[in-house]
């Protein structure tokens, strides 16, 4: 039960949710609900994934207690969210395998936030979420 509950603390914004079941985007949606872990998925595509609603990352919501930020939008594409995400103070923001970005990653280490390569994939599929 520990475990569980551990894992409920760790609210989750998933960057660049979609509806498309091919993407690892969803995939990822797919695992964090499976293991109990509360996300708010937010992109720029409509709908809704295992129950939730995908926010518009346009309109730059206000969210609280964000513990960790997955990113699966390409390096190309993050420019124009990065003040806003690193804004949310997550604890830590994990670069998915193509979202790898030195800038980013120093920021968000500059502003006190852990910065990780790694895939949430994995890292939930090891117990080391």
């Amino acid at each position: 039960m520990e475990v569980g509950s551990k894992m409920s603390e760790k609210l989750t914004l998933i960057v660049g949710a979609t509806t498309n079941p091919s993407r690892y985007a969803y995939f990822a949606a797919s695992r964090l609900a499976n293991a109990g872990v509360p996300f708010i998925p937010i992109g720029i595509k409509s709908g809704e994934v295992f129950g939730e609603k995908i926010l518009d990352l346009r309109t730059r919501p206000a969210l609280e207690n964000i513990h960790t930020i997955t990113l699966y939008i390409g390096t190309a594409n993050q420019e124009e969210w990065l003040d806003y995400l690193i804004s949310l103070t997550p604890k830590r923001i994990i670069f998915n395998p193509g979202t790898e970005n030195p800038i980013f990653f120093q920021r968000a280490k500059a502003a006190g936030i852990e910065a990780m390569h790694g895939c949430t994939l994995v890292m939930l599929g090891s117990n080391q979420y």
